[in-house]
């Protein structure tokens, strides 16, 4: 999990700007099974928590480098993001509940 911060009123390109950076790299590395972006508005500023999922430690290694709790960045993160973490989290999946079908 990675927590970063932007202006409000660029929430959206900021959001465009991840889908062609850092969320494209994720999903073309072999072993990533997903991403999801929530976003949470708090007034001017917009938080952004990516949570990503993989098979394995060697395929986070493979997007993140040798040391997997370092947060990667691209060059214009800079110009969009306020406040982000240096550090990511990691967290090994205990429980996973899929939703029922709608039933006719």
């Amino acid at each position: 999990m990675w927590r970063g911060e932007v202006l409000t009123a660029r929430a959206g390109e900021y959001l465009e700007y991840l889908k062609r950076t850092g969320l494209a790299d994720y999903a073309n590395v072999p072993g990533n099974r997903g991403t999801t972006v929530l976003t949470r508005e708090l007034g001017d500023r917009t938080e952004f928590l990516i949570v990503t999922e993989w098979d394995s430690w060697e395929a986070i290694r493979e997007f993140a480098g040798a040391d997997p709790e370092i947060a990667r960045y691209y060059p214009e993160d800079d110009d969009y993001l306020l406040f982000r973490t240096e550090r990511v989290e990691h967290y090994e999946t205990a429980w996973l509940s899929q939703a029922s079908s709608p039933r006719a």
